[in-house]
């Protein structure tokens, strides 16, 4: 167990938040997890990229979970995460649960940094701390997913200017580039970095290998889906291998080889060679940079909300389902037919501004059980 601590003035998050209110929660997502990562070793890198991707945008408040409704646009459609990222149904079965063990307790943005964490030990990573008391947010944002997450052909210059907007520094941008230890990319990510890359740049043909068997997997058109390992050394083991690899000129990324080729100040080549070097080093530098990473933004106290589907804000189907209700008992009232017929009525009522088929499809997750 790494031990991190957070300084005073940022400690808006608390250890063991969850021991008086439901205290299996963390043993609950653990669990899962597990089994998750069991049935898929890919998914491991999927929970930590979630919750990567969930922090650049607005903060660690669950943001990437929501699904398209009413003024919400998903950020599930951005550049960065569109048929990218993954992992959701995993996040919906641990709520599931969750919910069951502790009603409206534990937020969604807190099952991604448990989840995060979890993944990571699985693969041999470290296991770190998890500071909770997150709340999520009830709002999306599209722009910001595709403004702030970093993108893999992203230059240097690039990289750390978001990593600044996040309040992260160049170590954490190295060590949490180390994330690349685990899981797959996409052809359409690095078919760049294969195809544009210049040959004076390798006249003692040291990468023409790594390059050949890339091009064997991605051409330069078409196949877009077709995957390749982050680290072709040990993709399913989380190490220090990723450094030696962009050392060797072998990251799959463009945004993972830049660190190198494009540090003309030296000072990120020192941490790249430092974490190569030494494993137990990088382990720790990741895990304090991961928690620093975690309080960004966090929505606490009254913020925010503690939602019962990860996928949707709780209080906008409360309202639409309080919408349903009095509808319904208009009718009641008014004694216009029998329950099943005002049911109908109630449900191909388009004149109300009700969203039905969303209210509906929600009710079958829990939706009425809780509310009605």
């Amino acid at each position: 167990m790494v031990r991190i601590t957070l300084s005073v003035e940022n400690e808006v998050l608390y250890l063991d938040y969850y021991k008086e209110t439901c205290p299996l929660a963390e043993e609950i997502v653990s669990r899962n997890v597990e089994i998750a990562v069991l049935k898929d070793p890919r998914m491991a890198a999927s929970l930590l990229r979630l919750h990567f991707h969930d922090c650049f945008v607005m903060g660690c408040d669950a943001s990437i979970l929501l699904d398209n409704h009413g003024d919400i646009i998903s950020e599930k459609q951005a550049g960065p995460n569109l048929n990218s990222v993954r992992g959701f149904k995993v996040i919906d079965e641990i709520k599931y649960i969750l919910e069951e063990a502790c009603p409206l307790t534990v937020s969604c943005a807190d099952i991604l940094a448990i989840a995060a964490r979890d993944a990571v030990a699985l693969r041999g990573g470290p296991r770190w701390k998890v500071w909770l008391g997150r709340r999520d947010s009830m709002k999306a944002s599209l722009d910001g997913a595709n403004q702030f997450i970093p993108a893999p052909n992203s230059s240097l210059e690039t990289l750390i200017s978001n990593f600044n907007e996040q309040g992260l520094d160049i170590e954490d941008l190295v060590a949490l580039s180390g994330g690349h230890t685990l899981g797959k990319a996409r052809c359409v990510s690095f078919r760049q970095r294969v195809y544009d890359i210049e040959e004076k740049r390798d006249k003692y043909k040291r990468y023409r290998t790594f390059r050949r068997i890339l091009r064997s997997i991605c051409p330069d058109s078409g196949r877009d889906d077709a995957i390749a390992p982050l680290d072709f050394s040990t993709p399913a083991k989380f190490d220090n291998h990723y450094y030696i690899n962009i050392l060797e000129g072998n990251g799959l990324l463009g945004s993972d080889n830049v660190l190198v080729t494009e540090d003309h100040e030296g000072e990120i080549i020192k941490l790249v060679w430092a974490f190569a070097a030494n494993e137990e080093l990088f382990f720790s530098s990741f895990a304090k940079s991961i928690v620093k990473m975690g309080n960004i933004n966090v929505l606490t106290g009254l913020e925010g909300e503690i939602r019962k589907n990860c996928r949707a804000s709780f209080d906008r189907y409360s309202m639409e389902l309080h919408k349903v209700m009095i509808h319904l008992m208009k009718l009641i009232a008014n004694n216009l037919g029998t329950i099943p017929e005002m049911l109908a009525r109630v449900f191909e009522d388009g004149t109300q501004g009700i969203r039905m088929n969303s209210i509906l499809s929600r009710g079958k997750q829990g939706y009425f059980t809780h509310l009605i």
